[in-house]
This record gives structure tokens, C-alpha cells and sequence, in this order.
């Protein structure tokens, strides 16, 4: 696969060890993870999505269309924290866009030993921007029925090509006994690292190659062959030219006559199995286990003592995961060592509780992968007798590191949520993870009640009975919250005892019920599921009230959010028209969508406007968000409304408006575009102030996007002149005047926004003028976060009045 292909020639290019590769997907604002090179996609699923908007290398990548380039973990802490957060290990990294022209399809990523204090060199940087512009021009040359190159499924990933397991090779040779020479093709040069020009050797100088317990095993081979019709074969230790000690099988036939001579010759085969088979052979010897994982987990080799301490034999070990093959190993709160080891140089040594006592492991990495040692362990200083399950890696020293970095990607993250929503997402990406939970449950107090507010892994229904419980009610959602002490259950059974007759779901994990108090004032209560009994550590314990805290002060942040946000809106829905005026032979319909990130209102505005020349269509964008880019906004459509009812033409309508938001200094621009339309004729005066251009779909459904000529934004130079352009609206057809944000969208050109606006309007050929603007904007209102507000603003000139056909009438022509 092309994709596939090119992160991986991005990775060696480079001489990474790891890499991602992203693409944009069917929502505009989400980056999907299509090809994982060189790691477990399983282990790395919390980096599966990237929101565009987000504080990460990959997202300003794609949003800028510029490279990032980290040399190390302290640059990449500098310029971005949160990805360091998630990731607190010493690496390099490198994230080019993926472009063709003026389309972003997405980001290659190449992970790669860090280079303190030294920038990513430029020969680098060619490289990785030369394999991003293959891959560009090649996605853009890919036909496609849906018009747009995007990824919509989980990761592929990949295996990286190893540089340092030798190939296994092959050469044929003969062997003339009477001569005592030997010669071979090219493959049997190569094992021997002997040049073609120096065939024949003696057999004294083959033999002085072979070591020298083994050299007797050539003439072995020689004497059984002469003397025999069938193949003679023999595994021979052979000093080959890279200086290691290679295993090679050589096989020898005697040769028959050739051209009446009858000279006795040995013909056969040279295999070269590499250092393998020796490495094998000693660690077989070694007093503890060992294992060689690849780079995706699956395990090319263990030992006899890995067996033993493994409990598995190899025959279920070779080809698998081994967190997988051995699932105790597998424990969440081992993947952070894991994740070290393979994203780090540095050795990783952690315990690990069995039936059978403790053992200790060992990570060394490698380009290639990681060697696993195992040996039986001491019990370490702290082990509670409180686990419950043994094996669950819980009560060990890797809680420890579970507890070290993932709270702060939680604070981190939630810092940038807003809303209620926001932060319960945030919360289940990052805490549930940290501690192998399943289920979350955030219930937020209300005159004295419990409500459930947010709800993922329990079945379906479950809480339903607890929502809007009262505060005298016995159960420990309602008890951790009134005595402001948090309640952990190592199983369900220890909740049962606890409170008797509670409704349980069928997952027998444990439970931990977190109270949320901001500030000392309440604010609900948390409640996490886990699908396995397990015990929680004091480390444990400690770290999640204090996030249960944050979580508190996020929710009651992002309460006072929500009151602050209905009440800027309702500011913003009371400068903007109510109603549009009704008249004969047209109809006009607007739409406004407002954005979803951050709680400032934007400044976009529309107006139909009734003059004593015809009807004056008027749409807007004041740069920038909040109380004042509202208050502009306000004061521009009253301008643009006083001076188009006083009669000015639509030139002196714009110049004016021009020069009373520089005469109000408020340093902000904004962009218009103002028609005048007489709906009796048809005929149109359009002006342009550094607005989109509008589109026009003609009765016979052909649509276009204007070529009207236009000024400068408003707010800029008093002296500009916005020249006027002539149009025509025939019966039926419908003019569209829009703002960016219906059109803009992150790492696409705005031009692609248009286009697909404009076949979207062809499509909805002799359709209702209402239902052409709800599915105009169909397909951004399926976006929950969008950065900018929408206004939409539609024209269209009567074939028939409204009612006609069920009165039998008809409507004058023009």
C-alpha cells in the first residue's frame, strides 16, 4: 500500500526507528492514525485521533502546512508539553504535511534517536520532504468516486525493514578432489568473501577458514562423497568475512565424467545461516530467560528458561504478541515500560507478580525490537496484601510509573476544555487508561440531586435508575460526595458487603467512587469500573483525589461556561435580524451556525433591507471574536442599514460604512458583500469589500461562482473605492452569499471548500429555498467542533408565487 510504503521510506530516510503517518478524515477538524511503522498500534491507541486544533506537532503541521522539526525531548518540551506529557521519553521527531498543490492530505511522522542540543540537519529535512512530496503527488493521481482522498479506519501497521539480521544465502560450488581446488559462483564468493578473480583456492585456504574443530568435518564430507552416489550434507562453523562465526551447511555430490574425463569432482551447495542458530545455541545455556521481540510485540525467539518461567512453550510464543501470549504481562500498568523501552534507549527493569512468586524484567532496545530477560525476583519493599488478583500488575513498582506522567496529560488536557461534554471526554481518554479502567460515570449535583451527565462502558440502561437520586439516599456515588471521602472496592463483592441490596451490573471488577469538590463546594460525584478484582496503592489512592479536584474545577469551570456562553449568544442572536422581510416576486432565507470552540461570539452578520430602490442583501465577517468583534459587527450592520434605507447607491453605501468603521477605531477589518436587488426585473448592483465571492445557480441549474470585482476589507484606507458590478436574477434562480467558516476548514484550501459548496447548491436543483439552506448546511452541523461561526444568506426570484400552483394561477413574467 502507497501509504504504507512511503512511512516506511520516511523512516529510513531519516533513520528513525518509529513512525506515524495521519490523514484527514471525514471530519474536517479529526486527523486519523493510518500507518503505525515500527511500533504496536494496540499500545499507542490513545494517539489514534488528533484533533487538528490541538496543542501537538502533528496538528500545527497539517493546520500551518509547515514542517516541525524536534531534535529533542527538551525542544519538544519547550514548544509542545502536552506531547511530552503523553510521551515523557528521550526522542527526536519529524512531521512534514502531506500536500500537492494546495491540499493537505495529511502528516507523515518519523520518530528517531534524539539529537541534544543539535537541529534536524537540512539533508534531513530534504529527505523527508522529498518522500512527503512523492507520497502527495501520488495520492492526488489516485482516482476516487467519493472526490476526496481520506482515511476512516484503524491503523495499518508495519514492520520495518531489519539492518541488522544478515539474509541467509546461498552459492553452489565444484570441488576438484584431484586437483585439491575449488571454485564457485558469486553467492559462494560472497559467504567466503573471496573475489571471482582469485578462483580457484586451494582447499587448504577454504579449509583455513573453517574453525578449526570443524575442519575435519570438510574432509569428511570430501571421503563420504567420493565414495558414495547419494548427497553427503554437514553444518560447519565458518569465520565469514564480517568476522562473526556463521553457521553454514554445506552439501556434496560426486560429479560424473565430463567430455570422456573421468577426474573426480564434488559439486554442491553452500548455505549460509547466519549467526542465528549460534546465538540460539547459548542463550539455551543461560541461567534465565530470554526473549527477542520485534518492534510490533510478536516474538522471533525464547529460550528454554523463558518457557519455564513464562509457563508456555515456544510453540505458542514464536509469531505472537507476547503480551498477548502471556497475558499477565500484559497488564495496563506495564504498558508504560513497554512503551519506554521502545520509544527510549535506555533499559527498562520492572517486577511483576505470579502465583509462583515475583519475577523480574528487563527491556533492551534495538532498531530491530527489544530482548526481554526474565529471572525470578525478590518481593519488593512494597507489596500489599490487598490484591485481590494477583498477576493484575497492580501493588507493584509499575504503578509508580503509571502514576508519574499520565495526571499530567489529564491536567494538561483539560485546561483547553470548556465544555461539560469536553471535559467527560477528556476524562475518558486520558484517566481510564492511566488505570486500566473500563467504565466512567460523572453524575453533577443539582438542587440537591445527582444526575448522570456522562456514561461510557456500563451496559446499556444500568445507571438509569440512579439518575436524579437525593442526597439521603444510601449509596457510595452519594456518600463519597457528602463526607468528601473518596471509596475504593477491590471487587464487587467487597461493594456488596458494604451496601447491601445495591444493584450491581455483571462485570465483577473493582470500583473506585471519587468525590468532585471545587473549591470546597460540591459539584458531583465520579465513579470508575474496572473489568478485573484488583487493589489500589496508597501512590494510587493519593493521585486520583487529587484529579478527581481538577476534574471538579473543570466541571464548575465549564459550568460557569455553559451560563456565559447562552448569554453571549443570546447577545449575538439580538443584533442579528429576527425576520427578513417579505415581498413580491422574491424570497430570501438565512441561516446562522455558531462555532463551538471557545465561548467568545463571532462577528459574522446578514440583512435584507427594504429601500425605496428595490431590496439591499447584505452579509458580513468582522475579523476576530468576542464582545467587541460583536459590537462592530452590530454597529456595521447599522450602518449598512441607515445609509441603504436613506437611498445611497450600493458604492456610497460601502464607502461609507468604510469610513465609520475607521472613523470608530475599533482595530478590527471586516469583510461585506452588499447587493441591491430590484425583484420586479431581476437587476442587481453587487459590491465586494474583500468578501467571498457569491454563487449564482441558474433556473437550468448551472452554478458558478461570481467574478464580481471588489475592494479592500473595511477598516483599512479611507480612500479605498469598491467598484460596482451589474447582475441579473432570473425567475428561479438563487443567489448565495456565504462566510468562510462554511467553507473554510483546516489544511484544505478554501478554494476546495468552495467548489464543494457550489456542487452541493447545483445539486439541489428546483428544491424549497429553506430546504437548499438547512442542506447547505447539513454537512457542518455534523461537526461538533467548528472554529468559526456560519451565516448564510439566500436570494431566489420567483417562478410561481407561493400557492400558486394549489390556486391554479400563475405569476407574471417580468
Amino acid at each position: 500500500m502507497v501509504l504504507a510504503q512511503a512511512e516506511a521510506e520516511a523512516v529510513e530516510a531519516v533513520g528513525g526507528f518509529a513512525g506515524g503517518l495521519y490523514m484527514r478524515s471525514r471530519e474536517p477538524q479529526l486527523l486519523l492514525l493510518a500507518v503505525i511503522a515500527g511500533l504496536p498500534s494496540d499500545m499507542f491507541r490513545h494517539w489514534w485521533r488528533m484533533h487538528v486544533n490541538r496543542p501537538f506537532p502533528h496538528s500545527e503541521a497539517y493546520r500551518t502546512g509547515q514542517p516541525v522539526y524536534l531534535g529533542d525531548a527538551e525542544e519538544a518540551m519547550r514548544r509542545y508539553p502536552q506531547l511530552m506529557a503523553g510521551l515523557p521519553f528521550p526522542f527526536g521527531s519529524l512531521y512534514v504535511p502531506v500536500r500537492h498543490g494546495r491540499e493537505t492530505f495529511g502528516i507523515i511522522g518519523v520518530l528517531r534517536p534524539a539529537t541534544p542540543g543539535q537541529p534536524v540537519d537540512e539533508a534531513d529535512r530534504r529527505r523527508i520532504a522529498a518522500v512527503a512530496a512523492r507520497l502527495g503527488a501520488a495520492l492526488a493521481a489516485m482516482p476516487t468516486e467519493e472526490g476526496r482522498i481520506e482515511w476512516n479506519g484503524d491503523p495499518l501497521a508495519v514492520t520495518l525493514p531489519s539492518v541488522s539480521a544478515p539474509p541467509v544465502r546461498f552459492g553452489s560450488f565444484d570441488w576438484d578432489l584431484e586437483a585439491g581446488t575449488v571454485s564457485g559462483d558469486d553467492g559462494w564468493c560472497a559467504i567466503l568473501g573471496t573475489r571471482r578473480e582469485r578462483l580457484p583456492v586451494t582447499v587448504e585456504e577454504l579449509a583455513a577458514r573453517i574453525e578449526p574443530e570443524d575442519a575435519y568435518g570438510l574432509w569428511s564430507v570430501a571421503g563420504q562423497a567420493a565414495s558414495s552416489d547419494r548427497p553427503v550434507t554437514r553444518r560447519l562453523r565458518l569465520q565469514a568475512s564480517d568476522g562473526r562465526p556463521h553457521l553454514v551447511e554445506i552439501s556434496g555430490q560426486r560429479a560424473g565424467p565430463e567430455g570422456g574425463v573421468s577426474r573426480p569432482h564434488l559439486t554442491g551447495f553452500l548455505v549460509d545461516l547466519g549467526a542465528g542458530p549460534v546465538v540460539a545455541e547459548s542463550a539455551d545455556r543461560l541461567p534465565h530467560g530470554v526473549c527477542s521481540v520485534d518492534r510490533l510485540g510478536r516474538v522471533g525467539y525464547a529460550n528454554r528458561n523463558a518457557e519455564t518461567l513464562l509457563g508456555k512453550p515456544r510453540s505458542e510464543l514464536i509469531g505472537r504478541v507476547l503480551w498477548e501470549a502471556v497475558p499477565w504481562l500484559g497488564q495496563v500498568a506495564y504498558e508504560d515500560h513497554y512503551r519506554s523501552a521502545l520509544l527510549s534507549p535506555d533499559p527498562v527493569h520492572f517486577l511483576v507478580p505470579r502465583q509462583e512468586g515475583w519475577l523480574s524484567v528487563s527491556l533492551f532496545s534495538g532498531y530491530d525490537g527489544l530482548t526481554v530477560t526474565l529471572s525470578p525476583g525478590d518481593r519488593p519493599a512494597y507489596a500489599p496484601g490487598s490484591v485481590v488478583a494477583p498477576g493484575t500488575g497492580v501493588g507493584s513498582p509499575a504503578d509508580r510509573a503509571v502514576a508519574l506522567y499520565r495526571p499530567v496529560a489529564l491536567a494538561i488536557a483539560l485546561t483547553e476544555a470548556v465544555t461539560a461534554r469536553q471535559v467527560s471526554a477528556v476524562v475518558t481518554e486520558e484517566l481510564l487508561p492511566a488505570f486500566g479502567g473500563r467504565q466512567l460515570a460523572i453524575y453533577l449535583l443539582s438542587e440537591r440531586h445527582l444526575h448522570l451527565s456522562w456514561e461510557t462502558g456500563f451496559p446499556r440502561g444500568f445507571l438509569n435508575r440512579f439518575d436524579g437520586v437525593g442526597l439521603d439516599a444510601k449509596l457510595p456515588g452519594v456518600e463519597t460526595l457528602t463526607t468528601g471521602r473518596p471509596l475504593f472496592f477491590e471487587s464487587m463483592q467487597h461493594l456488596a458487603r458494604a451496601y447491601p441490596g445495591i444493584p450491581l451490573d455483571a462485570h465483577v471488577g473493582a470500583r473506585a467512587f471519587l468525590p468532585l469538590i471545587a473549591s470546597g463546594r460540591p459539584v458531583g460525584s465520579c465513579i470508575l469500573g474496572f473489568d478485573q478484582p484488583r487493589g489500589f496503592s496508597p501512590e494510587e489512592r493519593t493521585v486520583l483525589t487529587a484529579l478527581a479536584g481538577l476534574i471538579a474545577q473543570a466541571l464548575e469551570r465549564a459550568r460557569r461556561y455553559d451560563s456565559e456562553a447562552a448569554l453571549a449568544r443570546g447577545l449575538q442572536d439580538g443584533l442579528l435580524p429576527h425576520r427578513l422581510p417579505v415581498v413580491d416576486r422574491l424570497e430570501t432565507v438565512a441561516r446562522y451556525l455558531p462555532g463551538t470552540q471557545g465561548m467568545d461570539v463571532g462577528g459574522d452578520w446578514y440583512d435584507v433591507v427594504e429601500t425605496g430602490s428595490g431590496l439591499a442583501i447584505a452579509i458580513g465577517d468582522v475579523q476576530g471574536h468576542g464582545v467587541s468583534a460583536a459590537a462592530t459587527m452590530g454597529q456595521l450592520r447599522s450602518a449598512v442599514r441607515a445609509l441603504a434605507v436613506s437611498g445611497h447607491s450600493p458604492e456610497e453605501v460601502m464607502t461609507g460604512t468604510n469610513r465609520l468603521l475607521i472613523d470608530l477605531d475599533p482595530g478590527q477589518f471586516a469583510s461585506c458583500c452588499y447587493v441591491m436587488l430590484d425583484p420586479e426585473t431581476g437587476r442587481a448592483q453587487a459590491v465586494r469589500a474583500g468578501h467571498l465571492q457569491p454563487l449564482l445557480r441558474s433556473p437550468d441549474g448551472r452554478t458558478e461562482v461570481l467574478d464580481l470585482p471588489g475592494g479592500v476589507v473595511l477598516g483599512i484606507d479611507a480612500d479605498a473605492s469598491y467598484p460596482v458590478a451589474p447582475l441579473h436574477l432570473e425567475p428561479g434562480a438563487v443567489l448565495a452569499l456565504f462566510t468562510d467558516g462554511l467553507v473554510e476548514q483546516p489544511g484544505i484550501d478554501i478554494d476546495i471548500g468552495i467548489e464543494r459548496l457550489r456542487r452541493t447548491l447545483a445539486e439541489q436543483g428546483g428544491a424549497p429555498l429553506a430546504d437548499t439552506a438547512d442542506h447547505l448546511l447539513n454537512e457542518a452541523r455534523q461537526h461538533a467542533d467548528r472554529p468559526d461561526d456560519i451565516a448564510l444568506l439566500l436570494a431566489s426570484r420567483w417562478v410561481h408565487p407561493p400557492g400558486a400552483e394549489e390556486r391554479g394561477e400563475a405569476a407574471g413574467t417580468p
